[in-house]
């Protein structure tokens, strides 16, 4: 997001430090060894999360978007911005999006961006496959339970900037007996920064998944809470996701996540209440 009066130069915002994620987070990290080796945790899950990205391409759902400027006092809220839409398929069978509701945006400090616009569809649920692996760099940071979830964490962070690609760098919560993604830590990057000033800094998120049709884990919340440090002061914003509604509508696909879900389903990860 970019400021929508100020066109001066941008303070720098650092990456979140490695120590600012985890004390972000209140369970206890175990530093014991898994019982499989890193790499091949890795491995599992990346190959999971490609199976996982082409099963949601054949689910339709609602993804509803709200975003609250609560300005350099933060206690008030000074502008929105609200979409609601239905990602479905159209009669030639191709991928659409269906807007539902989108008022005209209120935001007084901020702009939303093609980078943001970007960001909530591809970086905040974020998906990491065997195709983006190698993108990254991951470092395996021990156990932690999520609710009732026993999970692998990890701190992943982009190897390198290629022009115009947006990445993600935080931490991942993978579960131990699915070797899928159940939550992400951390924000899009990198910041963007012009010579005019003109530049996009992009806030902390935190997104949920919940198992679908007993296996698949996708993403059902992202929030967000964050002040946004440009030069002039802090911008205070908030920002609620919710993909709900998801139904299978084709099952073109091979998927097969290892043979048919086991009856004692996973218990879900609990999303925090909505604002």
């Amino acid at each position: 997001m970019n400021t929508r009066v100020l066109k001066t130069v941008l303070v720098l915002t650092p990456l979140l430090a490695f120590g600012q994620l985890l004390a972000a987070q209140d369970a206890v990290v175990s530093s014991a060894a898994p019982a499989i080796p890193t790499d091949e945790i890795i491995r599992r899950f990346a190959a999971k999360e490609k199976e996982f990205k082409l099963a949601r391409e054949n689910y339709t759902y609602r993804q509803s978007v709200k975003i609250l400027d609560m300005g350099r006092g933060g206690d008030r809220i000074e502008g929105k911005y609200e979409l609601t839409e239905d990602v479905m398929f159209g009669a030639n069978g191709r991928r659409i999006e269906k807007v539902i509701y989108s008022p005209v945006p209120t935001l007084v400090n901020l702009v939303m961006t093609g980078e943001d616009e970007h960001d909530l569809r591809s970086i905040q649920p974020f998906v990491l496959t065997s195709d983006d692996i190698g993108k990254y760099d991951l470092r395996y940071l021990g156990r932690q339970k999520i609710d009732e979830i026993d999970c692998y964490l990890f701190y992943v962070k982009p190897k390198m900037y290629a022009k115009g690609e947006r990445y993600f760098e935080g931490q991942i919560w993978v579960d131990d007996r699915d070797f899928q993604i159940v939550k992400t830590f951390g924000k899009a990057v990198p910041d963007i920064h012009k010579k005019n000033g003109d530049d996009n800094i992009f806030p902390r998120f935190e997104t949920y998944r919940e198992q679908i049709d007993g296996k698949y884990w996708f993403p059902t919340f992202t929030k967000a809470e964050d002040v946004l440090n440009f030069k002039d002061g802090g911008i205070h914003i908030q920002e609620i996701v919710k993909y709900e509604n998801y139904k299978m509508f084709r099952s073109s696909s091979t998927v097969t996540f290892g043979g048919e879900a086991p009856e004692d389903k996973k218990p879900e990860t609990k999303k925090p209440d909505k604002p």
